[in-house]
């Protein structure tokens, strides 16, 4: 005990009681902010925080023996004598104040009001001198009052002194040897733990526990030694304290617990915040010492020489002490950065550790200490004893301070201990994790690293940055590692990247692949497709295959809706850049087993050009306006140059014989492909129109390019097709198949051919001859336009149209002369109705029939005749006198087709229509 050291702490502040308090001090009490003094002649003084009196009353008319100022509410109870006549004893009274409630007693006092009265000892409980007081505040209004004895008994009232709606009992302490007197009840404490209640009574010799909670009260002894008067006191945690010459012990109620040996007799003790305080009296000198002690860091808070210490209490924070001739000494705790001070003064660190942790101060002032105590080990070179203060920091102190200080080489291990603690609490940034990995590098320490990367213990909960620490095993070629953090992670796209990049493994990766659902294995084939398909074409295709029909299920019968989850085969088209025939063949799979791709288009436009193309090459045209052009067109060029240099060191490139047998069967395919996706039942076919077009005439493929043309019903561009292959037998036959007016044919042709034989230059009589043979046949163009187009050969001879223009004058001859006749007769008909109509004008008409002509009967009156020469009865044409019935149809036929020939007149697409279908209109 001589070795703890003493330290100053606190402070004294000297004081006096008011001299208004003559009386001797018998008793006091503080709480609610006061100290409550209660003396010899019966008056109870408040003082206020500066020791300054407040008021005063008499409590009892002899004495005040004990005095409590209750927490909860703010009652006084007092213990005192209350004089009767002069011939009698003084009778014992508990009194209740309440001291919210004031009385006004005279002009210059006042006294609170008292709300009970109870007498302590009754017929049923003889009277013993009062060695020991204490009230324990229940649930209110109910209090426990506890009076110890002289006689070893402990006096007990609960219940609501107010009302005087009480119990009383007895306890007795149980001697320890039987036959001897007694002990006095010298301490009580109350300890209360959930619906426990307990009661520690000390007497010189024993140490008591009772069980109150219980209907019938028990005893238990927990020690057979004791404590004088004023040397009882608890703990803020419920522990009982007693004081003993040899020794300090502490109580709970299993017995004997801690023990602290203090020499001295003990004349005070109590306990403040955590420490333990002592008036000692030195038996030897007789003087007194007030010790502080703080048990849980060993040492003396303060220590300081007092007079005769009479009473000791704790309020606002502070300690009083009343010393017998009535001055004081007020004891206040510095704060804690002053104690802090004197401690690093001294360079006793580990001690201003203690007290800060002690004193539940905040994190950051605890850590700011052990940042001070680490920079001072620091400085005497003890970097293990450093680096252990400064990981007691981490959350509190920044990282990059510790760093900084062990980055040499040599100070390695400490650095790698420290940055180990900032990832186990989840503290670490992205660059602490870089730091670490490359110490466990530096270190070749695998073992260390294993843990750090294998330990955790759940996908996603590692307490590093995962990118971070692939990017740093890869780079120091701890692949494994770097992979098995990727694959923890989930992080696929790297775990894939070391596979390939780095390693190689191309079947793993393969694997890998199959393994991951079919979103992010279609993301990772994306990444990486295009070094898949370098190395592993047939399995990478085979992956493609699964993951854009899911082989699994009936991907043929599959709904439109359910095809267009699954990712599409345009989306990969990337990865085949330097690999067309690859692609070529992932395409075909794909449509021979998917019939209705939402991608239709796109697939058949991509398999088109690679089909079409003279030179297998990567597509295009296919892929015009894609976001990734730019970069497709870089890894064409690139490409272009890679097969372009295997090809002049004549290591892969196939003998010409080859290549155009291999570009035979894709044209073939493409024509295929051309007619299969464009069914008669559609009017527009399953691929783009205009590419096929432009890649027909790209690559030559005449063939497409005709049916593409008759498709589309573009009969002239078919017909320029034929002019400029110089296909003289296939440009006849076309414009006998497509200018056949019989079966919807365009006979435009016809004009087309004959300007193309006329323009020609050279001898074309035999093709001539053979299409005027047709023009003839079907009478589709003039002589004098077939005159005309073909006089523009100079390699023409007049004998090749001879027959022709003779067999047409004959004809047009017959037709003249066939005219001639109807227009003569015409005329004499015209002539003749002329006549007629002048003679029905200018000469009356006699009317001879004598019957009618309808019902042919005598005709009479009223009769009706018409210029036709008709007669009728007016009653046989009813309601209709106006026009003959015998000659209404015929008239009505002429009436029509001369309102329809005047309406005609008016109409000049009807012109144009009708000039359009003479036979021997121009052109």
């Amino acid at each position: 005990m001589y070795q703890w050291r003493k330290f100053e702490f606190f402070e004294e502040k000297k004081t006096k009681i008011p001299e208004e308090i003559e009386a001797e001090i018998g008793c006091c009490s503080s709480g609610r902010g006061r100290i409550v003094l209660g003396c010899r002649d019966g008056t109870v003084s408040l003082l206020d925080r500066g020791l300054q009196l407040n008021y005063s009353f008499t409590a009892h008319s002899a004495s005040v023996l004990f005095i409590q100022q209750l927490k909860q509410r703010n009652f006084l109870v007092t213990v005192g004598e209350d004089e009767q006549l002069p011939q009698q004893k003084a009778t014992v009274c508990l009194k209740v104040f309440d001291l919210d409630k004031r009385q006004e007693e005279g002009s210059s006092t006042s006294a609170p009001e008292c709300i009970q009265i109870l007498r302590i000892f009754t017929n049923q409980f003889s009277e013993a001198e009062i060695m020991s007081f204490l009230v324990f505040e229940e649930a209110p209004p109910i209090i426990f009052i506890a009076f110890g004895l002289e006689n070893g008994c402990i006096y007990c009232i609960q219940g609501d002194i107010a009302r005087e709606r009480i119990k009383r009992f007895k306890l007795e302490v149980q001697n320890g040897q039987p036959g001897k007197i007694r002990s006095p009840i010298t301490g009580i404490g109350f300890r209360v733990e959930g619906q426990a209640f307990q009661l520690f009574a000390v007497t010189p010799s024993t140490v008591s526990l009772f069980k109150v909670e219980a209907q019938t009260p028990t005893a238990q002894t927990l020690d057979y030694i004791g404590a004088e008067a004023g040397s009882v006191a608890m703990t803020d945690r419920s522990e009982l304290i007693i004081g003993r010459p040899e020794a300090v012990y502490f109580y709970e109620i299993d017995g004997r617990g801690p023990c602290w040996a203090f020499e001295g007799e003990k004349k005070l003790v109590g306990w403040f915040r955590g420490y333990l305080l002592c008036v000692i009296a030195d038996q030897r000198t007789g003087k007194y010492t007030f010790n502080i002690y703080d048990l849980k860091n060993r040492l003396i808070a303060h220590s300081i020489a007092v007079q005769e210490v009479s009473h000791m209490l704790c309020e606002w924070g502070n300690i009083l002490l009343i010393m017998a001739d009535k001055s004081a000494l007020l004891v206040v705790e510095k704060d804690m950065e002053s104690k802090l001070d004197m401690l690093f003064k001294k360079n006793l660190y580990p001690v201003a550790i203690n007290l800060v942790q002690s004193q539940q101060a905040d994190a950051v002032a605890t850590a700011e200490v052990l940042r001070k105590y680490g920079d001072h080990l620091y400085s005497k070179q003890n970097y293990d004893e450093s680096m252990a203060q400064y990981i007691h920091t981490i959350g509190h102190l920044e990282p990059s301070y510790v760093i900084q200080k062990f980055l040499d080489s040599q100070r390695i291990h400490n650095l790698t201990n420290y940055l180990e603690k900032l990832h186990e609490k989840g503290l670490a940034s992205k660059d602490h994790t870089t730091l670490l990995l490359n110490c466990y590098t530096k270190l070749k320490d695998v073992e260390k690293l294993d843990i750090f990367i294998k330990s955790e213990d759940g996908v996603g909960e590692h307490k590093f940055d995962v990118e971070t620490a692939i990017k740093v095993c890869r780079a120091a070629n701890y692949h494994e590692h770097a992979m098995y953090v990727a694959k923890k992670a989930g992080r696929h796209e790297w775990y894939l990247k070391i596979l390939l990049e780095d390693l190689d493994r191309y079947d793993e990766a393969l694997q890998y692949i199959n393994s991951l659902e079919p979103n992010q294995a279609g993301l990772t084939v994306k990444e990486y497709g295009k070094i898949l398909i370098e190395h592993k074409p047939k399995e990478t295709v085979q992956i493609l295959m699964k993951l854009c029909t899911e082989e699994g299920e009936s991907a043929s019968g599959g709904s439109s809706s359910f095809l267009s989850i699954l990712p599409s085969p345009v989306d990969f088209i990337n990865i085949f850049v330097i690999h067309p025939q690859s692609l070529m063949e992932f395409l075909e799979k794909y449509t021979n087993k998917v019939k209705d791709s939402p991608a239709q288009v796109e697939i058949y436009n991509t398999l088109l050009e690679l089909y079409l193309s003279h030179d297998l090459d990567f597509p295009s045209l296919a892929q015009t306006g894609s976001s990734e052009n730019g970069e497709l067109t870089a890894d064409r060029e690139s490409s272009a140059v890679v097969m372009s240099r295997t090809e002049s060191n004549g290591k892969i490139r196939p003998d010409d014989a080859s290549l155009e047998r291999d570009r035979q069967e894709r044209r073939q395919k493409g024509l295929v492909l051309l007619k299969s996706a464009w069914p008669s039942e559609l009017k527009q076919p399953q691929y783009d129109v205009d590419l096929a077009i432009i890649l027909c005439e790209m690559n030559s493929v005449n063939e497409g390019l005709l049916y593409l043309y008759e498709k589309l019903k573009l009969y002239k561009e078919v017909i320029v097709c034929y002019m400029q292959a110089h296909d003289h037998e296939g440009l006849i036959a076309c414009c006998k198949r497509l200018g056949d007016s019989g079966k919807g044919g365009d006979t435009s042709l016809w004009a087309g051919l004959l300007k193309y034989f006329g323009e020609l230059g050279e001898d074309c009589s035999r093709e001539v001859k053979e299409v005027l043979t047709c023009v003839e046949r079907d009478d589709i163009l003039p002589p004098i336009f077939v005159l005309q187009t073909l006089s523009r050969n100079p390699c023409l001879t007049l004998s090749v149209i001879k027959d022709y223009i003779a067999r047409k004058l004959e004809l047009e001859s017959k037709m003249i002369e066939e005219d001639c006749i109807a227009i003569e007769k015409y005329q004499e008909e015209t002539s003749s109705m002329r006549k007629e109509i002048q003679d029905l004008r200018t000469n009356a008409r006699i009317f001879q029939l004598s019957k009618c002509s309808a019902c042919t009967f005598t005709l009479d009156l009223p009769t009706v005749h018409f210029m036709c020469m008709h007669s009728f009865h007016q009653r046989c044409l009813g309601d209709n006198e106006k026009e003959c019935p015998e000659c209404a149809h015929e008239y009505r036929a002429v009436s029509e087709m001369k309102r329809c020939l005047e309406q005609n007149s008016k109409s000049q697409d009807y012109f144009f229509q009708q000039a359009n279908e003479y036979s021997n209109g121009n052109y």
